[in-house]
């Protein structure tokens, strides 16, 4: 009985939260913490499943365009910025940066009804994109 209650409680709780908490990436490779950033939405790396380099070392943001931020932890790196309300459960306008290539995407989120949350980034149009469900951390 308890089991069924958590179950839900949680189900009601989660789009109290909206997308604020942090989310397991859909590899499983990472977590991202979301929260405010004055008016608008904003998300951090916070853990990595393989946080080392291949000589022991941080993993660093070794493929960014710029130079000078290249040496930057991949710990604790904004990857999401700029998200704004755009209907109940969904925000556009922001942005995800993707370590691995170096680039920064436009992107969407939308909170499912199951409690996972849907990021699309992509390039011109979200039709051109890739969207990824990540499932938040409990």
């Amino acid at each position: 009985m308890r089991y069924w209650l958590a179950l839900a409680l949680l189900a009601w709780t989660a789009p109290a939260l909206g997308a604020n908490g942090t989310w397991l990436t859909e590899s499983g490779g990472g977590q991202v913490e979301i929260g405010p950033c004055g008016e608008a939405l904003c998300g951090r790396i916070v853990w990595l499943k393989e946080p080392l380099d291949t000589a022991g070392q941080p993993k660093r943001d070794k493929e960014n365009p710029d130079p000078a931020r290249r040496e930057r932890p991949i710990l604790g790196l904004a990857m999401l910025e700029g998200f704004r309300p755009a209907g109940e459960n969904k925000w556009a306008d922001g942005t995800i940066y993707n370590p691995e290539d170096g680039k920064t995407y436009s992107c969407t989120m939308t909170l499912e009804g199951n409690g996972t949350l849907k990021v699309r980034g992509y390039v011109g149009v979200p039709l051109f994109g890739k969207t990824q469900v990540w499932t938040r951390v409990k």
